[in-house]
């Protein structure tokens, strides 16, 4: 039997272990990632590691997330992550160059290599036949010292794209159907990769687009095959010597495979308040909009930004609409003006704003009191945009222009002919924002420019012999590192201060979590949540665990975790333990009194199963399938900590 595409690219990087679906595998790790919303933590993680110099191949610090410099914060840690950059031997992508994903794509995306990034659309990169993987901060901040990854041997699921797509329907629209397929959990413990013939109507950038989305469906990762359309799109690049030819084996083998007709698809849109609520757009239309915004990571190309220029040629935006454009680069912004394009636009009526996140982390562009948005955003979860609460739509560009042309959400496919849509078979180059790394003697002499707002890392104490607290809070299915540690203009400028941050934690569940933890830490207890399905989706934020640890948090006992948080609460010393019976979820409460005698040494004699006593209540169990090595991090209080000893 032969091998699939993602296969061959594991089995070229793997240090340890076995191509056992479960089985916890290590991979080398080619590049690295970070934007500055997770950046500044992984690198001062980084740094008390210890060494002189990253050891990757290529690695690369993006600031692209919290661009609002309201105050010193946002400004003195774009100061810290270029100087840091600069020490050791990191590539800088300065405010303005545009979103780390799309960037990557551009420039350094490279077909076969392995790539983790602190962000979860890291994937992006599979458009470019890359094993892209999320991961927390620290993971990055340890593949950066030259330490593997690791993680459980995804099963692979072979979706097969048959057809082409119809004017109109877009990449968005692909990744929309899957997510009405799997939910956002459906690809938890999954790589999906594409193959067929349907490949090969779809240009990278496209690729990259469903790639993107495949994280809200929980997956690993998302990966092309690498042909001459991925040759064409590294040439117009400039790296042609990038190139190589990758697919799976003729007779490779799938977990699953899932077959989509590309020519039966329509456009669709993900309604309020979750990536996976999908409905035709023709179920939607009519319903008034005030508030149209194009770009992010999944949908900010020039290939995006050109069919929206074309549409504004023909018509202009409604009156009543606000039609936002956030370009994905410097170079998708230089080749629009070029191409007439970015003239289109402003004529069309668009706002236009710089390279970058913006709203789509909560970043400004929150939307009026009561009114529907519509976004090629990535995540719609509740409040999200920074108003609360919201009607947040994700949709493809072409339904956005559509929709924002007629002042009501509308079927693209009512505009007419589509669009003849070209790109330049040669980009204009301009890495005039992008700063490469200094030679390795010169890098030693940078001084690191820190800000008051960025507080060092506290210690992490060992887990003690037994556990023993409260359940401070319960909560449901779903739940995302948002509504844990939330994003947006307040709250993302403390990153870097941990103390300050953490007063945020759980703050729209519970408004006096962090009062109350610190207060239960006081007095020698540490402090438990209680969750649902799928805990933790979402973003690959680590404070959303570096905090809670912070403030006593060691225990999760929930129905499931989402791959990327239970990776950090472990990286942290917080213990995610699942409900052997998950019926028993609806006995416990907030309030309730644990203990897990003996806790320590149940973890280090290799124990699955665990029993925890509610005070009051009785017995029950919970099960971890811990690896030896997450064993000896719980143990040890966090994964810095095992690192240094």
């Amino acid at each position: 039997m032969g091998l699939n595409l993602t296969q061959k690219i594991i089995a070229t990087h793997l240090v340890a272990g076995k191509m056992v679906p479960g089985e916890e595998i290590a991979l080398r790790i080619d590049q690295t990632l970070t934007q500055d919303a997770t950046g500044t933590m992984a690198y001062l993680e980084f740094e008390s590691i210890g060494l002189e110099r990253v050891k990757t191949e290529l690695s690369v610090s993006y600031v692209d997330h919290n661009l609002l410099q309201t105050d010193f914060k946002n400004a003195d840690d774009h100061l810290f992550l270029q100087t840091v950059a600069m020490r050791y031997g990191i590539w800088f992508s300065k405010p303005g160059n545009g979103i780390c994903h799309q960037v990557h794509l551009e420039r350094f995306a490279k077909p076969g290599k392995t790539l983790i990034g602190s962000d979860s659309h890291t994937p992006t990169a599979g458009g470019c036949s890359m094993l892209a993987i999320g991961a927390g901060g620290l993971d990055v901040a340890m593949a950066m010292a030259g330490k593997p990854f690791y993680l459980r041997m995804p099963k692979i699921v072979g979706i097969h794209l048959k057809g082409k797509l119809k004017p109109w329907v877009s990449a968005r629209d692909v990744a929309l159907y899957l997510l009405s397929k799997l939910t956002v959990k459906g690809g938890l413990g999954k790589v999906l990769e594409y193959f067929g013939e349907g490949v090969k109507s779809l240009t990278v950038p496209e690729r990259a687009t469903i790639c993107n989305l495949g994280a809200e469906m929980g997956a690993t990762s998302s990966i092309f095959p690498s042909d001459e359309l991925t040759r064409a799109w590294l040439r117009a690049q400039g790296r042609e010597e990038d190139f190589v030819e990758l697919k799976g084996d003729p007779d490779a083998n799938y977990d699953e495979i899932i077959e989509v007709d590309l020519t039966k698809l329509e456009p669709l849109c993900a309604c309020p308040s979750s990536p996976d609520n999908v409905k035709r757009v023709s179920e939607e239309a009519g319903k008034p909009i005030f508030q149209v915004i194009i770009g992010s990571c999944a949908n900010s190309s020039l290939k995006d930004l050109l069919l929206v220029a074309k549409v504004l040629e023909r018509f202009r935006v409604h009156p009543m609409v606000s039609l936002e454009v956030n370009p994905g680069s410097l170079q998708v912004l230089e080749n629009l003006a070029d191409l007439s394009g970015l003239k289109s636009l402003i004529s069309g009526g668009v706002r236009l704003h710089q390279a970058g996140c913006l709203g789509c982390i909560g970043m400004g562009q929150a939307p009026p009191t009561q009114a529907i948005s519509l976004r090629t955003f990535t995540r719609n979860f509740p409040g999200r945009s920074g108003t609360n609460p919201d009607f947040i739509y994700l949709v493809s560009p072409e339904t956005a222009v559509a929709s924002a042309v007629k002042g009501v959400i509308t079927d693209p496919r009512e505009l007419g002919d589509y669009p003849e849509v070209t790109l330049p078979e040669r980009f204009i180059l301009n890495d005039s924002l992008l700063i490469p790394p200094l030679p390795e003697e010169e890098a030693k002499k940078v001084a690191i420019i820190r800000g008051p707002n960025i507080a060092p890392l506290p210690s992490f104490d060992p887990l003690p012999e037994d556990l023993e607290g409260i359940f401070l809070l319960k909560v449901g299915d779903n739940i995302t590192t948002d509504h844990i540690m939330p994003a947006g203009a307040e709250i993302l400028p403390l990153r870097s201060n941990l103390p300050a941050i953490s007063q945020y934690v759980f703050k729209n569940l519970k408004s006096d979590f962090a009062k109350s933890a610190l207060a239960l830490k006081e007095k020698g207890l540490c402090v438990g949540v209680i969750g649902g399905e799928n805990y933790g989706q979402g973003s690959s934020r680590e404070h959303a665990a570096l905090a809670p640890r912070y403030l006593g948090v060691r225990l999760k006992l929930a129905k499931s975790f989402a791959r990327i948080h239970r990776s950090n609460l472990i990286n942290f010393g917080i213990i995610p333990l699942q409900f052997e019976d998950p019926s028993e979820f609806a006995s416990l409460e907030s309030g309730d009194r644990f203990r897990i005698e003996g806790l320590k040494r149940a973890l280090l004699s290799g124990e699955r199963r665990f029993k925890i006593e509610i005070l009051g209540k009785g017995e029950i169990y919970a099960v971890g399938e811990f690896t030896e090595r997450e064993q000896a991090c719980l143990v040890a209080g966090s994964l810095l900590n095992l690192a240094r000893d």
